[in-house]
This record gives C-alpha cells, structure tokens and sequence, in this order.
C-alpha cells in the first residue's frame, strides 16, 4: 500500500470510528437524565417494588463523584507508572527494574475488596480507600506498556538521534516517548477503562459514586436499581474507551504519516 492510500485509509478510519465516542456519550447523557423519568420502564424489571426510580442521589451528581475518584487514581497512575518505567529503562535506573514490575504487579495481586478491607482502618470510610485501591489495581497495564514501548523503540533511531547532538533527555522526549506513546496510551487506557468499573465498589465503604445503585439494588434486592448504576456505569466505560481508542488512532496516524 502506498504512502497516500495508507494515509487515506487511516483518515477514513478515524472518521468513522470519531462517531462512537459521540454515540455512547448521548446514551450515556439519556440515561443519566432520563432514569428519573422511567418509571414505567423500570417496574417492567421489578414490577413489585414500591420504587424503582434510585432517588437518594442523583445519578448526574454520582457520574460527577466517580468520574472524580477515577481521574485521581488516574493521575496518580499515569504520573507514578510511567516515571517509574523511564526510570528503569535509563541506563543509571535498569537495576530497579525487577523491584517496579513485581510491585506493579503486586498491585494486581490483591483484589480491590481486600485493598478496601485493609485501607479502611487506616484511611477511614470514604473516598480515600478506593482511591487507593484503584491505584493499586491501575498501575500494572500502565507500567507493562511504557516498558514495553519504550524498549521497543529501534536502537538504530535512538543512536541516530544521539549521533545528531541531541542529549539524553532530548532524545527521550522527542524520539522515544513519541514513538511509545500509542502503546503507553494503550496501557492508559486499559488501566482507566478497568478503574470505572471497579470504582463502583467505593460504595461499599461509604463512598458516594455509581456504585450506589448497585449496592441498593443488592441490600433490596431491587433489580431495577441496579441495572440503573451498572447501565450507567458501562456506557461511562465505553465513553471513555472509544475517545482512547480515537486518540489512539490518531498517533498512529501521526507516526504513519510522519
């Protein structure tokens, strides 16, 4: 294929695939506004509850608090996973590597209601502990990628650009982290899409996010509620998932075109 039916073939991709994120999101936004209103669709799922319509909150006000909690856990994510894989694959870091992948994927290792469980005498009910926990749980995707992208970048590329004059740091960030970034992106997002659903757990501990529902419905056994935070939930994944896939495409394109 040559240089400029690959370059067509990638914009039209991206023009077809910029529509999703779009779609998902006006679903997204239907439900959290239109929930409150469907009462007669949800007693279809319960139709013997006294109330089906989750009215201890609002779902656009618990869409706010668990967008906020996930985005923490993931700034400290991306910010700590992938310094700390730079760090290792410098030649004055590389003997650290071991320690960062095993506690990366130690993280992994203890599920998110066992990091709770052991958060919450320390931290207290709240927002703190799933804070903790997703950080716990979201480093790995993103640690493992930036190695992996960082390491695959071409030796011959990084030689040609130290032959050029430029310095350590000049090549990092103009040749490595560039040619990285679709792969880092991609471990970025699996970590974020990941930590929206398991956020709904914070419920459990006092934290106020779309769990809410979710945790209801069970105590009540009132299926209605729960398939209020969980739609939402999803559609807020998939949101996310397709503007990352988007960006995505758009670095590849990028270097592709480059």
């Amino acid at each position: 294929m040559s240089h400029d039916a690959l370059s067509r073939s990638l914009t039209a991709r991206g023009v077809q695939q910029a529509k999703w994120p779009a779609i998902w999101l006006v679903l997204l936004m239907a439900c959290v506004w239109g929930f409150p209103y469907a009462d007669g669709l949800l007693r279809i799922i319960e139709p013997d509850s006294s109330q089906v319509v989750y009215q201890r909150a609002s779902l656009a006000t618990l869409l706010v608090q668990h967008m906020l909690v996930v985005s923490a856990a993931a700034v400290i994510t991306v910010v700590g996973g992938v310094l700390a894989a730079i760090v290792v694959t410098r030649e004055w870091g590389r003997n650290f590597l071991p320690l960062v992948s095993q506690v990366a994927s130690l993280g992994q290792t203890f599920p998110p209601v066992a990091v709770l469980a052991l958060a919450v005498p320390a931290l207290g009910f709240g927002t703190l502990p799933i804070i903790v926990a997703l950080v716990l749980y979201g480093t790995l995707p993103i640690v493992r990628n930036t190695l992996g992208g960082l390491q695959d970048v071409d030796k011959e590329v990084k030689s040609a650009s130290v032959a050029m004059g430029m310095t350590s740091w000049q090549t990092l960030r103009q040749v490595e982290l560039p040619l990285a970034a679709p792969v880092i992106l991609a471990g970025i997002r699996t970590s974020i899409t990941i930590n929206i659903s398991t956020a709904a757990i914070g419920a459990t501990v006092g934290a106020s996010n779309l769990g809410d529902p979710i945790i209801a419905g069970i105590v009540n056994g009132n299926m209605a509620y729960i398939v209020q935070g969980a739609l939402t939930i999803a559609l807020l994944a998939l949101t996310v998932d397709s503007l990352f896939e988007r960006l995505q495409e758009r670095l590849r394109s990028r270097l592709y075109t480059a």
